[in-house]
């Protein structure tokens, strides 16, 4: 073996010991997107909920939700920003949380043009973490899939029995 071929096969291994240590991680990741997405959202429903009437005032003069009177799109919206958080935090339904989320997200967009480009960007990474969770699903730290596994064992459980 020559020395260039050691040396590479020392940084492959390395790389595979690097990625090993990563793929450990992965499940953190996972669980720290579903959290720091599900507060955005839930504290944007806290503080519609703290005032109802101001609520609906700017549901009626400023967001311009389509196909919904102002009064409902803010009673609406308000508990999107407060339920579907709380599934997306815990990982319950956690795909389609954020595909709920998601969508909630593009609407934001569309019924408050006012919000200009800056704000749009803020609104990006979180349709970029709610489209991950969508693809990948919650992870390994979610009742999704603590609730699959129970699932599986229980659908083995009575195929044994059959």
């Amino acid at each position: 073996m020559t020395t260039c071929s050691v040396a590479l096969n020392r940084m492959e291994k390395g790389y595979d010991r690097i990625v090993q240590w990563l793929s450990y991680l992965a499940p953190l990741a996972d669980l720290a997107v579903r959290l720091w997405v599900a507060r955005i959202f839930w504290l944007a429903g806290m503080a519609k909920l703290q005032s109802m009437t101001a609520t609906v005032a700017l549901f009626r003069y400023m967001y311009h939700v389509p196909l919904l009177p102002p009064v409902w799109a803010a009673y609406i919206g308000t508990g999107v920003e407060i339920v579907f958080p709380i599934l997306l935090a815990f990982g319950l339904a956690g795909r389609f949380a954020a595909g709920f989320l998601f969508i909630y997200n593009i609407i934001t967009v569309i019924s408050y043009p006012q919000m200009g480009f800056s704000g749009m960007m803020d609104q990006v990474p979180w349709g970029i973490f709610l489209l991950v969770t969508i693809v990948y699903g919650p992870g390994v730290f979610s009742l999704d899939y603590g609730l699959n596994r129970i699932w599986k064992r229980m659908s083995h459980a009575v195929q044994k029995t059959v």
